[in-house]
């Protein structure tokens, strides 16, 4: 078969792609119309969990599943673009790794503001100046994002979709290796890069800044600078990545949550994260963990913060499995609350 038929077919396949394509759109109209009647969120994470979960069974090759994931992104996120014009708040700007976690999380088609920081994410949503929210809130080197949870006790948002992202660390510049005088990144960077940067540039000052984004711009500005920063940041600024990987941990993972005002229903594969804080007396940490193990619950986390309310009152910070409308998790959580002096829910998502 030559190449002018085989190309001929690929045009034909893709004059039905794209009528099947804006078929499936306007049915899409029809659904957005219907959730803007019943009051219901544009955005339904448990639907395009669903959406996804099926595509992969779906997918029999040769396009890997990553791919497919990929191109329905677009997809979805021009269809939610249709439904109502969605504003997201991300922390950083273009190039910084949660504004790329936004984009990967709501494709490109809908509008995107950056905010310097982690408050500013939460008053854009509270104030309904955008609708949903995306924050780092926990890193797999260095813990709990504390802003975040800390603003999540006392706001109402709630978390409605979580995001996992291989974090990426690379050295950036216009400068050769060797003659690299100044290396700028934010504090949280230098640390998942510490080994590295004793190995590889023992005499080279550390400077830090408030963002990976300001590190690169600072690096594209001045002679015998660099950054420790993201791919994308170094096409936003027009460096070179000199090494790239230079984490640490090879498994360098941040775990992002989107923030809204709901939260999404049952998927049968779900995720509570909640905040409690203990009488102080002997045994109590123990006594509020027994509803979950009551009901046969598993914890997937539990991390302790001070409360700041007063010295030495912590808040404890957990995620279990299960959605808390679940009978199950429902019974423990009410069991849990008249045990504990705060319980506070933070969010039921897909997981």
């Amino acid at each position: 078969m030559d190449l002018t038929h085989l190309r001929k077919k690929i045009d034909a396949l893709d004059t039905k792609i794209v009528g099947l394509l804006n078929e499936r759109a306007a049915i899409t109209l029809s659904i957005g119309k219907e959730k803007i009647k019943n009051g219901k969120p544009i955005y339904a994470p448990d639907r395009e969990n669903d959406v996804l979960r099926r595509l992969r069974a779906l997918n029999k090759g040769p396009i890997q599943n990553e791919a497919v994931e990929a191109i329905y992104r677009e997809i979805m996120s021009a269809a939610l673009a249709l439904e109502k014009p969605l504003r997201i708040a991300a922390l950083g700007r273009k190039g910084a790794y949660t504004y790329s976690a936004a984009q990967k999380i709501f494709g490109q088609q809908v509008t995107y503001e950056s905010c310097q920081d982690i408050p500013v994410v939460f008053q854009r949503v509270e104030n309904e100046e955008c609708d949903y929210g995306v924050l780092p809130i926990e890193n797999s080197t260095e813990g709990m994002v504390t802003p975040t949870v800390d603003l999540l006790v006392d706001s109402e948002l709630k978390i409605c979709r979580q995001f996992m992202m291989q974090i990426k660390h690379n050295l950036l510049s216009m400068t050769a290796k060797n003659k690299i005088k100044r290396v700028y990144s934010n504090p949280q960077v230098f640390n998942q890069c510490r080994h590295w940067l004793s190995q590889n540039m023992p005499n080279v000052g550390l400077l830090e800044v408030a963002s990976t984004t300001e590190a690169a711009e600072r690096a594209s500005r001045e002679k015998n600078s660099a950054a420790l920063a993201s791919n994308e940041a170094a096409q936003v600024y027009g460096l070179k990545i000199l090494v790239s990987g230079i984490s640490d941990l090879v498994h360098n993972t941040t775990r992002f949550c989107v923030i809204g005002e709901t939260v999404p229903p049952p998927t049968g594969k779900d995720r509570t994260s909640l905040v409690f804080s203990i009488k102080d007396k002997v045994g109590a940490l123990h006594a509020m963990l027994t509803p979950f193990m009551k009901h046969r619950i598993n914890l997937t986390k539990i991390e302790s913060r001070p409360s700041k309310k007063k010295a030495w009152d912590y808040y404890f910070f957990v995620d279990c499995e299960g959605h808390q409308k679940d009978p199950r998790v429902a019974r423990a959580l009410s069991q849990l609350e008249g045990m504990c002096k705060f319980l506070k829910i933070l969010g039921s998502y897909p997981a």
